[in-house]
């Protein structure tokens, strides 16, 4: 089965400010090895463009376009003739975009939404221009970043054909342990998000002023001025996804912390999570319904609430534990949440959508 995807995303060439690109970078290169051709276009702004980290890659034709009326002249016959089209959740006048892709595409279309909880709350207000209730049953598939019930919710009460988990995965040859000196006690990696920091002020800085012997780092950007970092915090102000290695390398722990609205609902697990496992570092995290389903708790992943749990395993976990814990998440991610196991259930999903899952159909004949 080899597919021409087109995929409409927020950036896969600036990963400044968000999650989205790496999650983008590791799927389509996945797609690319398993012999699909990919397309991937995104509307070209002033903050991406002048953040960019990546402007061309190996596996994947990246175009951008301005204005939303250039799409008809230099992309009309690609989106018509494409087996498989996507359109990212965030993406800049999305609703008007979805309308136009569900209604001239022939192949399968998907929504793929890497931020469900916050799309779904963003619905119930009528705030939010990148998708509508009304476009939602269009769309064959809608591909979420959050799995559990909020999917039968997407069928039942949006109208969705078929709402499926596709979570965020790591590509382990970009993520992997690297021979790092040690230089953190733990750290963090995460965009600033108000809901999200008083956990990080809970679980990182306050072990931080208790702990002044212990260095920390986060890394991330839109951190206001106003925040008092302790001294022995390091605040970087963008990672690169190339750097993440060595960064998460050079801690002895990583803190996990998962917006208030992902929380809530569960079953949203950060990218960060298969990262730092990957690259064999004990995850510290914040706890939520589903996340048991990833990892084993006290087994692949340490669940904490307060700070002081936080200081209790940084001064007091056994280092043979912390060695095991480490193992065993990466065990486990390469097992089941790397790019490529995303890639095979999409192809999952799309022939579903073509045919009815176990049907005999034209692309599984030519397989």
């Amino acid at each position: 089965m080899k597919l021409r995807i087109v995929i409409f995303g927020l950036s896969i060439t600036s990963s400044w400010g968000n999650g989205h690109a790496t999650t983008y970078r590791g799927l389509t290169k996945a797609l690319a090895a398993r012999g699909h051709e990919v397309i991937f276009l995104e509307r070209d702004v002033p903050w991406y463009r002048a953040h960019r980290d990546c402007s061309a890659l190996p596996h994947c034709r990246i175009e951008f376009y301005d204005r939303l009326n250039d799409l008809p002249r230099r992309f009309g016959s690609i989106v018509k003739t494409a087996d498989l089209v996507v359109l990212g959740s965030y993406v800049p006048d999305g609703a008007i975009l979805g309308h136009w892709i569900t209604t001239n595409a022939r192949g399968i279309t998907a929504f793929y939404d890497i931020d469900t909880p916050v799309t779904l709350n963003r619905l119930d207000r009528g705030d939010i221009d990148y998708i509508t209730a009304a476009i939602i049953p269009r769309f064959d598939l809608y591909l979420s970043f959050t799995g559990g019930p909020i999917l039968d919710l997407i069928e039942d009460e949006y109208g969705s054909p078929r709402a499926r988990a596709l979570y965020c995965a790591v590509d382990p040859e970009g993520h992997a342990a690297v021979n790092a000196a040690p230089r953190w006690t733990l750290g963090y990696i995460g965009t600033f998000s108000e809901d999200r920091q008083p956990a990080l002020e809970r679980m990182l800085i306050e072990p931080a002023r208790r702990l002044p012997q212990h260095r920390f780092a986060v890394a991330g950007a839109k951190y206001p001025n106003s925040i008092r970092w302790p001294a022995n915090v390091e605040h970087i102000e963008h990672l690169a996804p190339a750097a993440h290695s060595e960064f998460y390398s050079s801690q002895r722990y990583t803190l996990n912390v998962t917006r208030a609205e992902m929380a809530a609902v569960g079953f949203s697990p950060s990218v960060r999570l298969f990262e730092a496992a990957a690259c064999a570092v004990p995850v510290i995290s914040d706890s939520w319904p589903g996340l048991e389903t990833l990892f084993a708790p006290g087994k692949e992943i340490l669940l904490v609430s307060s700070t002081d749990e936080v200081i209790e395993i940084l001064d007091g976990l056994p280092e043979a534990r912390r060695r095991s814990i480490a193992a065993a998440a990466r065990k486990r991610v390469l097992e089941a949440h790397t790019a490529d196991h995303r890639a095979i259930e999409l192809e999952q999903y799309y022939r579903e959508a073509i045919g009815g899952l176990g049907a005999k159909t034209e692309v599984e004949a030519t397989a």
